[in-house]
Formats: C-alpha cells, sequence, structure tokens
C-alpha cells in the first residue's frame, strides 16, 4: 500500500468513526428531546396556564396535549425509519448496487447520473409515503384536523410527483452537465444557476405552481378587505393581490401568508382562518406578516440560504474527489470523482451534521418573530393579535406548554406564553 493509498484508507475510518459518531448524537439527542417534550406536556396537561386561564378551555388545552404527544411520538418512528433508509443506502451496499444496476443499462452522457440520483428520491418518497399517510389519516384524523379524501391525497402525490420530475430533472441534468464541462469552478455555475432557478421559483410560483395544488379567489369586497388594505396602504406595502385559498378541504388549520416576489407578491388567507377570526383579529395577524417585510426578514433568509448554498457547492466539489468521504459512507472509494454519487452520499450526511445547528437557525426565526409582532403593535392593537394568536393556538391545537429545551431546539416561533408576554411589553 502506498503512502497516498494508507493517508486515504486512515482518513476514511476516521470519517466513518465520526459519521457514526454523529448519527448516534442525532438520534440520541433527538430521542432524549422527545421524551422531555412529552413528559413536559402531559405533566401540564392538566390545568391551562394562569395566562390562558378564561381564555382557552381545559378541553382544548388537553387536546393540544394530547395532539403534541402523538407528532412527537411519530416523530420517532419517522426518525428510525429515516436512519434505516440512510444506513440501507450507505453501509447496506443499496447505492452501490442502484449506481451498478444503471451503469449497466448503458444510458448516454450524464443520464446514468440522473437516473440515479431519481431514483434514489423515488425510493425516499416510497420510504415516506406510510409515514404521510398515517400522518394525515390517523393523527389528523383522530383530532379532527383532516379534510382530505383518499382520492386528493393520491392525487397530491402523482402532482408533486409530475412537478418534481418537470422541475428536478432538468435541474439534475444541467448541475450535472455543468460538472462536467465547467472545470474547477463547475460549482460556481452551479450556485449561480441554482440561486437563479430558486429566484425564478419564488416569483412565479403564486401564478404557475401554487394552483396546480389549490384554488385561489380573489377577498371579497367587505370589512376584512377594506381593514388590510388600509393597513397596507398605511405601511407602504404593495402586493399583487389578497386571496383566498381554499384550505379546508385539506385540513381544519387555518392560517395566512406572503408569497412570490416583487410585483407578484400575494397575500393569501387559508378560508378557515374566516370562521376563527373577526376581522380586526385578521388585520393584526397581517401586521405581524408586514413586520415580516419592513424588517427585511424575507430578504436577509434568502441571502443566508443563497451563502449556505455557496458554501455546501464549494464542499462538495472538495469531497467529489475525495476517496475517504466515500469509503467512509460505505461506498468504494474507486467511485471517488463520480458526481451523481458524491451528491446524493453528501445530502445524505448532511442532515445529520447540520442537526446541532438546528437551535441557531430556528434561534434567528424566533427572533424575527418578535420584531414583527412588535411592528404589528405599533400598527393595530396588541390585545387584537394577542387575541388573535390566542385563537390559533387554539384552533391548531398547539400546545402553550411546551418543554423548553425542546422548544428552543426545534421550534421557529417562541411558545405561546413568551410570545404574548414580549407583544404585550411592546404595547406599553
Amino acid at each position: 500500500m502506498s503512502l497516498a493509498d494508507f493517508a486515504s484508507s486512515s482518513a476514511a475510518t476516521v470519517f466513518y468513526v465520526v459519521f457514526l459518531f454523529a448519527v448516534a448524537v442525532y438520534a440520541a439527542l433527538h430521542l432524549w428531546l422527545a421524551r422531555r417534550q412529552t413528559a413536559h406536556v402531559l405533566a401540564h396537561r392538566g390545568a391551562v396556564p394562569e395566562q390562558f386561564s378564561g381564555r382557552i378551555s381545559l378541553e382544548a388545552h388537553q387536546k393540544a396535549a394530547d395532539y403534541t404527544v402523538a407528532k412527537t411520538r411519530l416523530g420517532d418512528w419517522e426518525l428510525a425509519v429515516h436512519l434505516a433508509l440512510l444506513f440501507a443506502l450507505t453501509y447496506g451496499g443499496g447505492l452501490a448496487a442502484l449506481s451498478g444496476f444503471w451503469q449497466a443499462m448503458e444510458l448516454p452522457g450524464v443520464w446514468t447520473g440522473v437516473a440515479l440520483v431519481s431514483s434514489v428520491m423515488l425510493i425516499s418518497s416510497l420510504v415516506d409515503l406510510p409515514l404521510s399517510w398515517i400522518r394525515q389519516f390517523v393523527v389528523e384524523e383522530r383530532f379532527g384536523f383532516n379534510r382530505m379524501t383518499q382520492m386528493l391525497f393520491f392525487a397530491d402525490l402523482a402532482k408533486g410527483a409530475l412537478l418534481s420530475a418537470v422541475i428536478g430533472v432538468p435541474v439534475l441534468f444541467v448541475v450535472l452537465r455543468l460538472v462536467g464541462s465547467m472545470g474547477d469552478r463547475w460549482w460556481l455555475w452551479a450556485w449561480e444557476f441554482w440561486v437563479a432557478l430558486n429566484l425564478l421559483i419564488f416569483f412565479v410560483y403564486p401564478t404557475w405552481i401554487a394552483p396546480i395544488f389549490n384554488k385561489f379567489t380573489p377577498l371579497e369586497e367587505g370589512e376584512i378587505r377594506s381593514r388590510v388594505e388600509a393597513l397596507l396602504e398605511r405601511c407602504g406595502f404593495r402586493s399583487g393581490g389578497l386571496f383566498v385559498m381554499d384550505g379546508s378541504k385539506r385540513s381544519a388549520h387555518g392560517n395566512a401568508y406572503f408569497t412570490g416576489l416583487g410585483r407578484n407578491k400575494r397575500i393569501v388567507f387559508f378560508d378557515t382562518l374566516f370562521s376563527r377570526l373577526k376581522p380586526k383579529e385578521i388585520e393584526a395577524v397581517m401586521a405581524h406578516e408586514l413586520g415580516h417585510f419592513r424588517y427585511h426578514h424575507v430578504l436577509r433568509r434568502m441571502a443566508l440560504m443563497f451563502a449556505l448554498a455557496l458554501v455546501f457547492f464549494a464542499l462538495l466539489d472538495t469531497l467529489l474527489h475525495a476517496p475517504w468521504f466515500f469509503a467512509g459512507l460505505g461506498v468504494s472509494p474507486e467511485r471517488a470523482g463520480e458526481p451523481a454519487l458524491a451528491f446524493i452520499l453528501f445530502f445524505l450526511a448532511l442532515p445529520v451534521l447540520l442537526f446541532p445547528a438546528m437551535p441557531l437557525f430556528n434561534q434567528l426565526s424566533r427572533r424575527d418573530e418578535f420584531e414583527a409582532d412588535r411592528y404589528a403593535a405599533q400598527q393595530v392593537s396588541a390585545e387584537d393579535l394577542a387575541q388573535a394568536l390566542v385563537a390559533l393556538y387554539e384552533d391548531n391545537a398547539a400546545t402553550l406548554t411546551p418543554d423548553p429545551g425542546y422548544s428552543r431546539f426545534y421550534d421557529s416561533h417562541p411558545p405561546a406564553a413568551i410570545r404574548i408576554a414580549h407583544l404585550m411589553a411592546a404595547r406599553a
């Protein structure tokens, strides 16, 4: 064995041990936090927190506790299934077998790589299918949130698969061609292509993609429209229209959101929202969403996403020709340099390696929520926003008593009690 081979073998062993340790930490931390969450929520199930007494009934509070526990326990099963798939594809030889199968097909050019990546994505989707079914027709159904029929469930799957093929296959083709044709700077070209594609999708999503799955109708004239339009005028915000989405055909959950870029921005209300909130409360929710735009939260998140993508593409370029990376994940080091394999291994390992950073990203998100709440309190009544939030917590069966550690790690929004306390302080 040459010195280079020995060094590569040693690096592969080190990476193998480090990655297995990371998987163990990932699984142990997830399960520990889930146990904390379940125990904490059940321990506080018997009484509504004093801050919400008189606003939320004991029955609604207990429903939220049971719903939270059910989702947390399903999350444990999802973890087990995803780790089983990870090990089957890497150390179990699944990825090597798939690669060999497509190589035997002797497809032209980069199509072997496109087929390999597509087949892994298909397998992952099929593995997720029973979990999605349980989530929708067991958990959501049990707590009265499911409005989706089985026919609609499979229709959504078919539409999603077709959309993924129409967009994903050309994207894979372009990126793999860039690897082979753009030399050492392929990763920079691929990043620029990825950024341009995402900006295009952000722009066309409201008018071309979202209507594939839902029906959007202009918000009717009335008090809600008048209040929201007056709010937009006060805040100097221009939108591409106010729309109502038929969210009730899939779920009883309610929400509202902004979508699109530039002149194509839309404000969208779930139709379920109107039965839960008063016009002044809907105005308050919109004021919060406008706060995200006022403080450029959307643009900052996009900039962060693009910056991280640049780092990932640069890292992927380094790992592409690293035999230790392939060997450390159960693939022959002789396959180093094959772009499709490197892409798959990278994105299989990434969730595990990035898991410890989740609290940081969620802390940034919670900071943005506090800022948007403060902005809303300057534009409308803070009490109206607080009442709207309480109604949405109850309507969506969001627990009022999450475990603090679990919440800091996983939740992108502040816990209900802390958020409303901050909102009331912003009012003063």
